[in-house]
């Protein structure tokens, strides 16, 4: 076997290894076994709560186990199959095995980063707000490129996406905005969104042609479930009505009353308007709430000051995590990791995966760079 194909192979067997000594093969298996035999049991569901929390642990397993199998048998039948071509002397099965390893390898990282996604709420379902800066207009057009993008992530990874608060800028783009996003592990993979986001490039509302700069903000909060007990009094929450009419985003309901309720110890506001009714409105905005306020307990047990710091600074110059650079040439560079590429339109189109990946593994293993001088 050639030596590149060796390295190859020998990079996959590494990280299949890290990735059972991760898992605990031997007492996942038989702590999935358990969990099979209590999804049997007729009485589970007498407590929903504690029939949820096992059916998610064991969905969890089952994938993971059954991942990391997977990679095995791929592994081996590629290695037979070149091991077959080379005897048999034909370059086109090597070179097609030799690919579906390339792809292997992928498919192993990112098994590899989805098994640093052990945190608290990682497996949640995720709120995503963006709020344009200072800054009229541009921003607020930042803004909606921004939503666009995350919305095209998730579309991606096949995720759920629902609107729950849009408010329009008064020319173009939107001021805030508020959605879900449904799927597995996806307040784990956002978290790492969070923070001030810088755009450059030459303004389309500038009958001059200048260059602009501008700034939104993105704040990622999990969408807890019931196995997660956050009491709130409700003489600490104000609770404001309003109608959704008007400039209230094209993809929420526009007749129905909107509810905002704001927690007073702690300032935090959430909105919703997605619902047809003033009471669904109000139930899911009380379920945003209390999702604002476990993430605030979140970070306070996390070691993760630094990132969550940018999230709530001031939208402006010094706070950015990431800067995206359209004009004069194309260049977007995450401020924290180091990682930039050119490919300015896949970024804006959802591919943020590179960006992300790196974020949990630096969370995870620390290090990283050190300064990193932003771009102009």
């Amino acid at each position: 076997m050639r030596a590149e194909i060796e390295r190859l192979v020998e990079e996959i067997k590494q990280s299949v290894g890290l990735l059972r000594r991760h898992l605990d093969v031997d007492q996942s298996t038989v702590r999935l076994a358990e969990l099979n035999k209590l999804a049997e049991d007729p009485d589970l569901w007498n407590d929903p709560q504690k029939a949820q929390k096992l059916m998610q642990e064991r969905t969890s397993l089952e994938d993971s186990l059954t991942g990391i199998g997977k990679v095995e048998r791929e592994l081996t039948d590629n290695i037979e199959m070149i091991e077959l071509g080379e005897a048999e002397g034909d370059e086109g099965i090597v070179k097609e095995a030799e690919d579906a390893l390339k792809a292997l390898k992928k498919e192993v990282a990112r098994r590899e980063l989805e098994a640093l996604l052990s945190g608290e709420a990682d497996r949640f379902d995720t709120y995503l707000e963006v709020h344009a800066g200072a800054g009229g207009t541009e921003s607020q057009d930042w803004a909606s490129m921004l939503l666009r993008m995350y919305v095209r992530w998730a579309e991606k990874h096949g995720f759920k996406i629902e609107y729950l608060e849009e408010s329009e800028g008064e020319e173009a783009g939107i001021k805030s905005a508020t959605i879900q996003i449904s799927g597995h592990n996806a307040y784990g993979w956002l978290k790492t969104e969070a923070g001030v986001h810088r755009l450059v490039r030459i303004s389309p509302f500038d009958s001059n042609a200048r260059r602009h700069t501008s700034f939104s903000s993105v704040q990622i909060f999990p969408v807890i479930d019931n196995s997660i007990k956050i009491d709130i009094a409700e003489s600490d929450v104000r609770v404001d009505t309003m109608r959704s009419g008007g400039a209230g985003g094209q993809h929420v309901n526009k007749t129905e009353s909107a509810v905002r309720l704001t927690h007073i110890p702690t300032g935090v506001a959430v909105v919703c308007q997605a619902g047809r009714s003033q009471h669904k409105n109000r139930a899911q905005a009380w379920d945003m709430l209390r999702a604002r306020l476990y993430e605030i307990e979140l970070k306070k047990r996390e070691e993760q000051a630094a990132a969550d710091q940018a999230a709530k600074t001031e939208i402006g110059w010094g706070h950015q995590i990431r800067s995206y650079v359209l004009q004069p040439y194309q260049m977007v560079k995450d401020l924290r990791t180091g990682v930039q590429t050119s490919d300015t339109a896949g970024v804006l189109d959802g591919d943020l995966d590179e960006f992300m990946a790196a974020t949990l593994a630096q969370r995870a293993f620390g290090g990283g760079p050190g300064a990193i001088e932003d771009v102009d």
